[in-house]
């Protein structure tokens, strides 16, 4: 009996995973257009308000628009257990998310801005330490969490359209 060939290893595994992958793609999308929001927002609020309200803030708001992405788009499929407890679960991880993301804005800005204040005092660092290595972080975690704990519900067949009909000629 002869191995199969590795060629035929993706295929497989893109087929068993083809569920998770639209979700992550899904959350993806939704998450990107919710860094876009988080992004503008903080930018807009960090000189007037400072770097920490601006980033409670910032990331509020994106998070708002993230829940109703991800509840009506990316885990539509799934039962909602209730809409209420989804939200609280849902700010709770975001909250978390947003922990980690202070965390690494603090370290950046506090911390190696105490030693290097002329490279991490300024709006570059504060953006790549936020906007880049903390959502990151943060990101890994809420999918996580979400998907484990908020949107739980047993998947449910949606509606497919039907297919087009073919006009006769």
């Amino acid at each position: 009996m002869t191995p199969e060939p590795a060629a035929g290893l993706l295929p497989r595994l893109i087929d068993r995973f083809r569920h998770l992958l639209r979700e992550l793609g899904k959350f993806g999308v939704v998450g990107g257009l919710a860094f876009l929001v988080d992004l503008a927002v903080f930018n807009l609020l960090l000189e007037p308000a400072g770097w920490l309200a601006a980033n409670v803030a910032s990331m509020t708001i994106a998070a708002t628009a993230a829940f109703l992405g991800n509840r009506y788009w990316t885990w539509r499929d799934r039962e909602s257990s209730s809409l209420p407890r989804e939200y609280a679960l849902y700010f709770f991880f975001n909250a978390v998310g947003l922990g980690i993301t202070l965390a690494v804005l603090w370290f950046s800005h506090e911390v190696l801005g105490g030693v290097w204040p002329e490279i991490f005092h300024t709006r570059l660092a504060d953006n790549v330490s936020k906007m880049l290595i903390g959502n990151a972080i943060a990101t890994v975690f809420r999918f996580w969490a979400y998907r484990r704990f908020v949107f739980t519900g047993p998947r449910v067949e949606l509606p497919q359209p039907a297919p087009a009909q073919a006009s006769a000629r």
